[in-house]
């Protein structure tokens, strides 16, 4: 059965509850959900008193294929003692479906938030992205795919072309800022890195802290370069992403060898990630959770902002990359 990816408003309270107990799971609280917009996430304690969250993936993003190598990896990393969050096994499958849904069950799993500029957490965040990209390392993923100019700037450059969001006097304007911004990006760009299996959107927001860093939300793993697992937790000016870098990549290299080559890769792939999160919320805009939560995207305001942004990023990319400060 082939749900949309925009019906989400079908999976009630029952379709919900009646997934679980197809699955064993007799829900004894109420569903609570969990802040999530890509997929539908909800808290609940069964009979007896175990927490657990169940996810619902959205149709038509992953195939089954996918998400499985998404479980898969995930389970490779906790034999590998990376701590973070592992879907349940149950009858042999981590993946289940119900009425054309997708859906896996975690374990409960709170901590507090990560502090982004704490050095100390820092280097335990590094040490262990050096173990995730040891294990990463191993093999590729064969169905989830690769960071790259298609899917991160053409693809939103084709959905910006005809998208209705944009006011159309500022249309021009932010087509040629969007032009300008991937004309910078090809032109530093490459795939002569070494392409391994990454967390693929490891910021501060997917990761908690109990006694140590807790990784969650594998659910854009894919295939790309080291760096990408490592730019994301940058914050502040240049002076002081450079020392967190020192730091990321000082407690990394206990478990992995880091390409300081890939520091070029940053301000590039900080543009498609701008160009991407863009397209990202214009292509669910039908989804009835995002008009609500992003009402900033039908304002003009917001456009001319976001087209100063893009030119302001042709500049960042104009100028010499971040790079550590040499050791004698």
């Amino acid at each position: 059965m082939t749900v949309s990816a925009f019906h989400f408003q079908t999976l009630n309270p029952d379709t919900i509850l009646d997934a679980l107990f197809e699955q064993g799971i007799r829900v004894d609280s109420g569903l609570t959900a969990l802040n999530s917009y890509e997929n539908r996430v909800y808290q609940f304690m069964d009979e007896a008193r175990q927490r657990y969250v169940v996810k619902f993936y959205r149709p038509g993003r992953w195939n089954a294929q996918q998400i499985e190598e998404e479980h898969q990896f995930a389970q490779e990393l906790s034999t590998d003692e990376v701590p973070l969050a592992v879907p349940l096994t149950l009858n042999g499958k981590t993946l289940f479906e119900h009425q054309g849904f997708l859906f896996a069950l975690f374990p409960s799993l709170g901590g507090r938030q990560y502090e982004t500029d704490n050095l100390e957490q820092m280097e335990w965040v590094g040490r262990y992205l050096g173990r995730i990209h040891q294990t990463g390392s191993r093999r590729l993923f064969q169905h989830r795919p690769t960071i790259g100019l298609q899917e991160y700037l053409l693809e939103p450059r084709a959905l910006f072309e005809h998208a209705t969001l944009i006011p159309s006097a500022l249309n021009a304007s932010f087509l040629q800022s969007v032009d300008a911004l991937i004309a910078a990006v090809i032109s530093r760009w490459d795939d002569n890195f070494t392409t391994l299996r990454l967390h693929g959107d490891c910021h501060p927001g997917n990761i908690l802290w109990r006694d140590g860093p807790l990784f969650v939300d594998l659910d854009d793993a894919r295939n790309g370069p080291a760096v990408q697992d490592l730019w994301m937790l940058l914050n502040g000016d240049r002076a002081e992403q450079r020392i967190q870098l020192e730091t990321i990549i000082e407690a990394y290299e206990e478990f992995s060898t880091f390409n300081v080559a890939e520091l070029a890769y940053i301000e590039p792939l900080r543009a498609m990630r701008m160009v991407w999160y863009l397209a990202w919320i214009v292509r669910r805009w039908d989804d009835p959770a995002f008009p609500g939560s992003f009402p900033w995207i039908q304002d003009e305001d917001f456009w001319r902002r976001q087209t100063a942004t893009f030119n302001e990023q042709v500049k960042v990319l104009n100028e010499p990359p971040l790079q550590l400060i040499p050791m004698y």
